[in-house]
C-alpha cells in the first residue's frame, strides 16, 4: 500500500479568488469545473457572494478582507499554488487585500497570476463596485502575468472600446505600456464568423482565431477561458503556450455545451485535459 501512495500522481495546485455563482456557471464553480478538467487540484478564495442565474444577477454580498486574507492563508499554508487567477473581487478592500498578500506571498517564490478584470457581467450587472476601480488599476494590474479583458473591459480601462482586430492590437500594446503585463484582449462581442483574441506580452504578438459556434449563447466563458489558462501555467506551460491552450479549451467547451433548463452551459468536462 505504501508504495502505491508514493506512485501517485502529484497534481499541481491552482487557485481562483473570486465570486460564488449559485448558477453554477461562472465564478468559482466554473473555475474548479475547468481546473479539475485541465488535471490540476483546484483551491479557492471567495471574494463575494452573488444570487445570480444565467439571465441575472439579483444580489451581490462581498466577504470581509479578513475573511479574504484567511482563505489566502490556508490555501499557502498547506497547498501553495504554482499559478492563480483573480476573477470577480467586488470591493475596492478585498482588491487590496489581494494586492497586499500577494505581494507579501509571492516575492522569493514567484507565481503566475492571471487577472481576469470582471468589470460588468453580460447582464449588465456591476461587477466591480466604482471605488474597486482605482485599486484595481494602480495596486492589482502592475502585479498580473496576464490580464485578459474583454473589449467592454478594454473600454473601462482606456476609454475606447476596440471595434475591429487591428484596434484590438493596438489596445493590447497600450495596456502592455500602462501596467507592464501580458495582455490578451478577448474579442468574442465582435462581429464576424471567428472570434478573434489577440495576445502580446511586449515581445511577441498572436491572434487566436476559432470558428464561432451557431445558436449557443454560453455563460462563464470568461471565467472559463482565464481559468483554463491559469491550469496551464499551473502545469508549467510557458505564458503563449498556455493562452494557447486556453483558447482551445474554451472554444471545445463551447462546441460541447449542453442545455440545462433553458440555458446552455459550458461542456467542461467533455474537453480533454491539458498534457503537460
Amino acid at each position: 500500500m505504501a508504495n502505491n501512495l508514493t506512485e501517485k500522481k502529484n497534481w499541481p495546485v491552482a487557485l481562483t479568488i473570486a465570486g460564488s455563482d449559485s448558477g453554477g456557471g461562472a465564478g468559482i464553480q466554473a473555475d474548479l469545473k475547468t481546473f479539475a478538467a485541465c488535471g490540476v487540484h483546484g483551491t479557492s478564495a471567495i471574494a463575494c457572494v452573488t444570487a445570480q442565474n444565467p439571465r441575472r444577477v439579483l444580489a451581490i454580498a462581498p466577504c470581509s478582507a479578513r475573511l479574504v486574507r484567511q482563505q489566502l492563508t490556508a490555501v499557502w499554508e498547506e497547498l501553495p499554488p504554482r499559478a492563480v487567477k483573480t476573477g470577480m473581487l467586488y470591493s475596492a478592500a478585498n482588491l487590496r487585500a489581494v494586492a497586499d498578500f500577494f505581494t507579501a506571498h509571492t516575492g522569493r517564490s514567484p507565481v503566475a497570476l492571471v487577472v481576469d478584470p470582471l468589470l460588468v457581467a453580460t447582464s449588465g450587472a456591476a461587477l466591480l463596485a466604482a471605488p474597486a476601480r482605482r485599486v484595481l488599476i494602480d495596486r492589482l494590474l502592475p502585479l498580473a502575468t496576464l490580464v485578459t479583458p474583454n473589449l467592454d473591459e478594454v473600454a473601462a480601462l482606456l476609454g475606447k472600446r476596440p471595434r475591429s482586430a487591428d484596434e484590438m492590437r493596438e489596445a493590447a500594446r497600450a495596456l502592455h505600456r500602462r501596467f507592464g503585463c501580458a495582455v490578451l484582449v478577448k474579442g468574442g462581442h465582435l462581429q464576424g464568423a471567428e472570434a478573434i483574441d489577440i495576445f502580446f506580452d511586449g515581445q511577441r504578438e498572436m491572434a487566436l482565431a476559432a470558428p464561432r459556434v451557431p445558436g449557443v449563447r454560453t455563460h462563464g466563458t470568461g471565467c472559463t477561458y482565464s481559468a483554463a489558462i491559469c491550469a496551464a501555467l499551473a502545469l508549467g506551460r510557458p505564458l503563449p503556450a498556455a493562452v494557447q491552450i486556453g483558447k482551445r479549451f474554451i472554444t471545445s467547451a463551447i462546441a460541447h455545451s449542453s442545455r440545462v433548463g433553458r440555458h446552455f452551459v459550458l461542456g467542461w468536462t467533455a474537453v480533454r485535459p491539458a498534457r503537460r
